[in-house]
């Protein structure tokens, strides 16, 4: 027994791993974990009857090419980025199973290459297709969807940052709102300015004194749901291929077609590095030609 120890990756599952996990550690994250939950109930369902000696790096990649195509429940092709994400989320089970746990030795995730990704998504609305978008979401049976979606253009928060905001979120003596859960976990604030400030401060006359929340649930104290309303909204403006989360592209797209910097992008936006905003490069050539030809003017004449 002291030469030859037994394994625990003999004596264990990957989906009794995967349970203890969930437990451990994601049962214990402050933040939102909807998405690595069901990354891991997949895999799961795949291959979770294997014990962890079993599960070599040959059968999670055929796993995970088995996995790019098909149908989510949204009715959506799962991409090549999402499968990375779906990687992503089992190799920090197995590091925790290795670092915390000592129930394996190696990761099999590691040899894994990440799939190559296409570029970044850019879709943004032009000026007809925003107000006709804005003007199908003021018509809504849903009270709240149009000034989500004014929130959303100036803004440039997610979806769901928006839905969870609170009255204490808002700072209206100082123009500014806090946005504390963030998909990287750090809280966020930004200036509230022009007509979503006016739009707000309206909005705050005929607030719920119940429910804290910006845009509560009609009948209970949570964030409302918007899906229909806003696939409603989006078909009535007859605008094609155009997400909730474009609008964070739009605000971003129209930033930078303004003069602002890439870094600045990213600021408001609340990303930590510029790889993200690198995307939007090609809308502000404009604004870096002007920058250049007053350098080159201020030194040469």
């Amino acid at each position: 027994g002291r030469h030859f120890k037994t394994s625990k990756s003999k004596k264990h599952t990957l989906g009794e791993l995967i349970d203890k996990y969930i437990t451990n550690v994601l049962d214990l994250k402050l933040k939102r974990t909807a998405n690595q939950r069901h990354y891991l109930k997949w895999w799961k369902a795949q291959i979770g009857d294997y014990i962890l000696a079993e599960v070599t790096t040959a059968l999670i990649t055929e796993s995970r090419n088995k996995l790019i195509g098909q149908i989510n429940s949204y009715g959506r092709e799962i991409s090549v980025s999402t499968a990375n994400r779906y990687m992503t989320a089992l190799g920090h089970v197995f590091s925790i199973a290795i670092n915390e746990w000592e129930w394996i030795e190696t990761n099999p995730i590691r040899k894994i290459k990440k799939l190559q990704e296409p570029r970044g998504r850019v879709r943004f609305l032009d000026d007809v297709e925003r107000a006709n978008l804005l003007e199908a979401c003021k018509q809504s049976d849903n009270p709240h969807l149009y000034l989500i979606t004014i929130l959303a253009l100036s803004t440039g928060a997610r979806k769901s940052e928006i839905l969870n905001l609170k009255w204490k979120d808002i700072e209206l003596n100082r123009d500014l709102l806090t946005f504390h859960e963030t998909k990287n976990g750090e809280r966020r604030s930004m200036p509230l300015k022009g007509y979503a400030l006016n739009l707000v401060k309206e909005h705050g006359k005929i607030k719920d004194l119940k429910c804290d929340y910006l845009f509560p649930s009609k009948g209970s104290c949570q964030p409302i749901d918007i899906r229909t309303a806003w696939k409603t909204a989006v078909k009535k403006a007859k605008i094609e291929n155009f997400r909730f989360h474009d609008l964070r592209h739009s605000a971003a797209s129209y930033l930078a077609m303004n003069g602002a910097s890439l870094a600045e992008i990213a600021e408001v936006l609340g990303h930590k590095t510029l790889q993200m905003v690198k995307r939007y490069a090609h809308l502000s050539e404009a604004h870096t030609a002007t920058v250049v030809e007053k350098m080159n003017k201020k030194m040469f004449g």
